[in-house]
């Protein structure tokens, strides 16, 4: 009997009906159609049950259902990037207290498990942290390589796709023990006072030589350490024309000076810029280089974990009028350490110096004193 060809079809066959195609290959077509349901459907599962048991939030499963077929559709390695950059920036530890820090400091010689670091604990296949180096950009190493000296920049790999983190950068110290004669190459540095040359009260670890400094070259000068702070603002004044140059760096101190600016940001007074007069000083500047007046034979600036800083918004190189009294006096140098003060009450393990100086016409406009010497102290 000839087969009717005017009956009514319905369901899916109904709807990928297309003329000009036999019955068979319409089922075909809809077989491939169910087919690539199947599996798109299989994939989500999946992708959910993997999300769920890593106790992340369910963002693959959303990007998921964004059609494979668009022409703006992510390709798998780019929304996988897009996850991980994710983690990394809702993983707090190593941006502080602020969230404002944007440098990982390891010890000399440690192996920085950076992946760990970031967060990035369950890596999907394909994905790799990698470095780069902030003075040869296209020069990358795998993460375990990181205990190499230098400033790196972390990228994200899936495949052969790069993503860069854009505020984070390792630093990786150059054993003090490299110096000689209180150099380390053509950059001189001088001698940490000994445990014997010190007081009793200062016979700790903490004022015991730092066991590295971090490489400054003028490719990694304006590297951003935290939001206000670049790696060059803690170098040392004079020896204009020696590179590499090298610095003591505390992550604990940009945290204290991040914590101050979003204080006094709460306090009514925002921060744009913040001047610097001085972070680390060499042993030999301490001692020696230009005016030495009021400088401590231990100051906690050879350390790194100390830093002179006023408030510049306008860029005029001064304290700026925090108090709105039309004048800069030693009231807005209070008005910082007040800022710091109420940060030390609540991070105690941010405690130490906090100091106050008045103008000094001819030299600066008043500036505060800060550091993370892990005891109180004002003046």
């Amino acid at each position: 009997m000839e087969e009717r060809t005017d009956r009514p079809r319905r369901g899916l066959l109904s709807r990928l009906e297309t003329p000009g195609l036999t019955r068979l290959q319409e089922r075909i077509l809809a077989g491939s159609a169910v087919g690539v349901i199947v599996l798109f459907a299989v994939g989500w599962a999946v992708a959910i049950a993997d999300e769920a048991a890593a106790g992340r939030p369910l963002t693959v499963a959303r990007e998921l259902t964004v059609n494979p077929l668009a022409p703006d559709a992510p390709a798998p390695a780019a929304f996988l990037l897009d996850r991980l950059l994710r983690e990394v920036a809702s993983e707090p530890g190593w941006r502080g207290r602020s969230g404002a820090v944007r440098v990982i400091v390891p010890e000399p010689g440690d192996t920085l498990l950076l992946a760990d670091t970031l967060g990035l604990r369950d890596l999907p296949a394909g994905a790799h942290v990698e470095v780069e180096s902030a003075d040869s950009p296209g020069v990358r190493v795998a993460a375990d390589q990181v205990a190499r000296p230098g400033a790196w920049n972390v990228v994200l790999r899936v495949r052969d796709e790069l993503r860069r983190v854009t505020d984070l950068a390792v630093l990786t110290p150059v054993p003090s023990s490299g110096m000689r004669g209180g150099r380390i190459g053509q950059y001189l540095i001088g001698d940490w006072p000994t445990r014997a040359d010190r007081p009793a009260s200062l016979r700790t670890p903490t004022y015991d030589a730092p066991g590295g400094l971090i490489q400054v070259t003028p490719e990694n000068v304006d590297l951003p350490i935290s939001e206000h702070l670049v790696l060059g603002d803690f170098l040392t004044k004079g020896q204009a024309d020696v590179w590499p140059k090298y610095v003591a760096l505390s992550p604990a101190l940009l945290d204290k000076l991040e914590l101050t600016v979003q204080e006094l940001a709460a306090m009514s007074h925002p921060v744009e810029n913040v001047g610097v007069i001085s972070a680390f000083r060499t042993p030999q500047y301490n001692a020696h280089g230009g005016s030495t007046a009021g400088r401590g034979s231990f100051s906690r600036h050879m350390y790194g974990d100390a830093l002179d800083f006023y408030i510049d918004n306008d860029g005029d190189g001064q304290m700026d009028d925090l108090d709105g009294d039309g004048r800069v006096t030693v009231a807005d140098a209070r008005v910082v350490a007040e800022a710091a003060d109420r940060v030390e009450r609540k991070y105690p393990e941010y405690v130490g110096g906090i100091g106050i100086y008045r103008p000094n016409p001819g030299a600066h406009s008043g500036f505060v004193h800060i550091d993370t010497r892990g005891y109180r102290a004002r003046w």
